[in-house]
């Protein structure tokens, strides 16, 4: 490619053409004087490096047949056969029944099953890909609507749990963490997280 830089003329290379000078180099794109067999000895890669700005010729037959380098849904078991996926449907109760959330109001369950992964069983916290702070031994655990408020809209890379538990089951896991992680004393109860569940709350991302 010729390119006018400042009235000067400078010479310059497209990475990833075909630098090839051969004249009348043949490629797959050349008209044919016979029929191309395509086939798993036809090598491609020496073909656009003749020059060939890369054609590709399908029957509506292959087109129609999934490719090996885009995903074939058919072949994705469905969740109800997924047997790896069992053991997380036991979790998240209400995917058995087509729905969000869970059932459960016990708090430690609620707790393990939704918040030790990132806060550890005990409540500990981790360092790993991410920090995630401890929730025992922690003074912020003293507010009950601290607590309440951050399940709810969720905070930094915590997601809400606004849709997937009612006002039961944040109260339960809010208690849960307020009294057996902390040892605090107040009463955590489904009225106090109404006074702070609202419509739209806002997503993982606190720039929304």
């Amino acid at each position: 490619m010729t390119l006018m830089v400042g009235g000067s003329i400078a010479l310059i290379t497209l990475s990833g053409c075909s630098q090839n000078r051969t004249k009348n180099a043949a490629t797959i794109a050349s008209q044919q004087t016979a029929p191309m067999v395509f086939d798993n000895n036809f090598d491609h890669q020496a073909s656009r490096n003749q020059g060939a700005w890369g054609g590709v010729y399908m029957s509506k037959a292959e087109l129609a047949e999934p490719t090996t380098n885009i995903v074939d849904i058919r072949s994705i078991p469905k969740m109800s056969e997924d047997a790896s996926m069992q053991q997380w449907l036991t979790k998240f109760e209400g995917s058995t029944q087509g729905k969000t959330g869970f059932f459960t109001t016990n708090g430690k369950k609620l707790y393990d099953d939704s918040c030790a992964g990132c806060h550890m069983q005990k409540g500990e916290g981790a360092y790993g890909a991410g920090y995630y702070p401890p929730l025992a031994d922690n003074s912020k655990m003293q507010s009950k609507y601290y607590i309440i408020s951050v399940v709810i809209n969720g905070l930094r890379g915590m997601p809400s749990f606004h849709r997937m538990m009612s006002d039961e089951q944040i109260a339960a896991v809010t208690q849960y963490v307020h009294s057996d992680l902390n040892n605090f004393t107040d009463t955590v109860t489904p009225a106090n997280v109404a006074q702070l569940r609202h419509d739209f709350p806002p997503g993982s991302d606190p720039s929304e």
